[in-house]
Formats: structure tokens, C-alpha cells, sequence
């Protein structure tokens, strides 16, 4: 009877607290969309094998278990991602809010248990993700909602291959594979951008390797393209956000404010217009340039373009070897936290 009283009493306060609490309800449909992911979940060598599933899913996953294979040779730490595979029957699979203060390139956060502050916030209730925006965007934030095909619980569970993922072409499905067993190779401790710029450079770099080793020089190609792509990305982000610390730095009343964002908007739309876009080999600069300074845009856009040259140094001072780098800068990243992962590699390549 006492268990029975307890029982009751726990279901009516999460009643009252799911009601009253965004936060409660967010956690509550998080916690049932990875419950129908994980029950979703089918081992991607039984799909294969069926010759009943739809081929050009089998023909994308054979690529997978293909791409997990050449990663265990190249010495990068497979373990158990990818290999099992879940539709999802939608192509967003959620909708991901970042937002900054208009005068600052600083990501605000928010804290959950477990994990801590995170600079982002995955909805799959997408009219309570533009809620939430428009709540920071009346705020006076800049607000960047973009929809993501995938989400990761950082290990806690082993995360399968969404069917969202396979709307890439075959070059961007094995990069994103590599991707991501990058991340199982080298983490560094509270260095997101270092980690994700890091995996963005592995993932390119194997892709590339990976269809040389198949004789597919047009996939190959198209691999070192989007590298090189990303890279001049990276040059030009870093670019206008230093001209945007500079203006944000002297602190400038509202028309101050308003008047410097623009005229670095200007800067950008030059750029991307003329030397930028010309430098790009795969990637389309498309309506880019019409779009106004937004600090949450930017902080989004340079997670994973991080000094990527500097990764490309490391690249060529290990002879041009995925593997042979990777377990070098392994060594080199021993005991490192935050942003000195970035000042040593920059110490150990200049």
C-alpha cells in the first residue's frame, strides 16, 4: 500500500510538473523520440544481406559497413558506430536553436543534468522550437534555427544510423561515417570546436583515401574539393567575425551597433561575391550573400571550420597519412583541455 501511495504521489507531481514546466515537457519528448529511435533500431549487416530491402538503402549502407571497414584500417577507433540503422519516416528529424547577444560572437547556453551547459537546443517539436525562438529573438538575441538530420547522446546509448543521414550523396554519407568515428579516436575535453573541426578534417581527408582506394577519381576529387571548400569558409567566417569583435569591443550605443553589423554585412557580401566565391570548387554560394550579420549564424558556421589549416600542416608534416597523423596528434593532445588544444597544436606545426 505504501509503495502504491508513493507510486501515485511521483506520477501527480510529474503530472503537475509536465504541465507548468517547458523544460519538463521538452526532456519528456526527447525521451520518447530516442525510445522510438532505439526500438526502431535494425542491425545494418541483416539489412544488407536482405535482398528484400529497398536497394538504394542497401546500396548507402554497404557504403557504411564499407567506410567503417577502411576507418579500422586506418587505425581510427570503429567501435560499435554505425552499425545498426533506424527510419525515422520524416526527412528533418529535428529543428536545432543557437542563439548570441547582438553585440557579443558568444553562444548562449542552457544547463541540463548530466551533460552541463550546451550552446545549443534540439526540438523535435518544431512549433516549440520556433517558440522558443522567437522568445529569444523578442529577447533582442540573434536567433539561427536549422534542421538537422541526426543527434548524437553522447555514448550513453549506441546511437544508430538515422534514415535521415542517407539523403547525402555517397561522398558526404562515408565522410559523415568517418566524421563521427573521428570523434571515437580523439576527444579533447570542453574543446567543441577543436573536436568538431578535427572530425571535419578526418572525415574529408579518409573519404578521400577511401574512394582513391576504389579507383572513383570523381569521388575522390569531390572529397578534397569539399575539404578545400570548408577551409576557405573557415578563412572567411574567421575574417568577418574579427571584424565584428573589433566593432563589439568598444562597446557602440544602438545606431553604432547597428551601423558597424552592416557594414561588415557589406564586407561579407563583397567577399562571398567576388574572391570567396570564385575559390570555391564545389560548394554554391546561392543567396549567402544576401543574408544580415547574425552572431548565432556565425558561432553555428565555425564550429566545425576551426583553423583547419593548421590541421592541414599537421596533415603534411606526417606525410599526407591519415593515420600516422591521427595517432600523432593523439599523442600530441595527452592531458589537454579547452582552448590550449588549438595553441599546442598551433605551437607544434609553426
Amino acid at each position: 500500500m505504501i509503495f502504491l501511495i508513493v507510486v501515485a504521489t511521483i506520477f501527480a507531481g510529474y503530472g503537475t510538473a509536465y504541465l507548468a514546466s517547458d523544460d519538463v515537457r521538452y526532456i519528456t519528448r526527447a525521451g520518447i523520440e530516442e525510445t522510438r529511435i532505439l526500438q526502431a533500431r535494425e542491425p545494418i549487416a541483416d539489412l544488407v544481406a536482405d535482398r528484400t530491402t529497398d536497394p538504394a538503402v542497401r546500396h548507402s549502407l554497404r557504403l557504411v559497413l564499407e567506410s567503417r571497414d577502411y576507418a579500422h584500417r586506418l587505425g581510427l577507433e570503429a567501435k560499435e558506430t554505425y552499425t545498426t540503422y533506424a527510419e525515422v519516416g520524416r526527412d528533418t528529424l529535428l529543428l536545432v536553436l543557437q542563439a548570441a547577444p547582438r553585440d557579443c560572437i558568444c553562444p548562449y547556453t542552457w544547463k541540463y543534468p548530466i551533460v552541463g551547459r550546451i550552446p545549443y537546443k534540439g526540438f523535435f517539436d518544431l512549433t516549440a522550437a520556433r517558440r522558443a525562438s522567437d522568445q529569444l529573438a523578442a529577447r533582442g538575441y540573434d536567433v539561427h534555427l536549422r534542421p538537422s538530420s541526426a543527434f548524437s547522446t553522447l555514448g550513453w546509448f549506441n546511437d544508430p544510423l538515422l534514415s535521415t543521414a542517407l539523403t547525402r550523396d555517397s561522398v558526404e554519407l562515408a565522410a559523415t561515417v568517418f566524421h563521427e568515428i573521428a570523434h571515437n579516436t580523439l576527444y579533447v575535453p570542453s574543446a567543441t570546436p577543436f573536436n568538431e573541426s578535427f572530425a571535419q578534417f578526418v572525415g574529408y581527408r579518409s573519404a578521400e583515401t577511401f574512394f582513391a582506394g576504389r579507383a572513383d577519381t570523381a569521388s575522390a576529387r569531390h572529397a578534397a574539393d569539399r575539404l578545400h571548400d570548408e577551409m576557405v569558409l573557415g578563412e572567411f567566417y574567421a575574417g568577418l567575425i574579427a571584424r565584428l569583435d573589433s566593432l563589439y569591443v568598444t562597446r557602440p550605443d544602438s545606431a553604432a551597433l547597428e551601423a558597424g553589423r552592416a557594414a561588415a554585412g557589406a564586407w561579407a557580401r563583397a567577399q562571398l561575391e567576388g574572391p570567396v566565391g570564385s575559390s570555391l570548387r564545389s560548394f554554391r554560394v546561392g543567396r549567402l550573400p544576401e543574408r544580415p550579420v547574425n552572431n548565432a549564424r556565425l558561432i553555428g558556421a565555425t564550429i566545425y571550420r576551426t583553423r583547419l589549416d593548421l590541421f592541414d600542416k599537421w596533415f603534411d608534416r606526417h606525410g599526407r597519412d591519415v593515420r600516422s597523423s591521427v595517432s600523432a596528434l593523439e599523442k600530441l593532445m595527452a592531458g589537454v583541455e579547452g582552448d590550449s588544444a588549438f595553441a599546442r597544436l598551433e605551437q607544434a606545426v609553426e
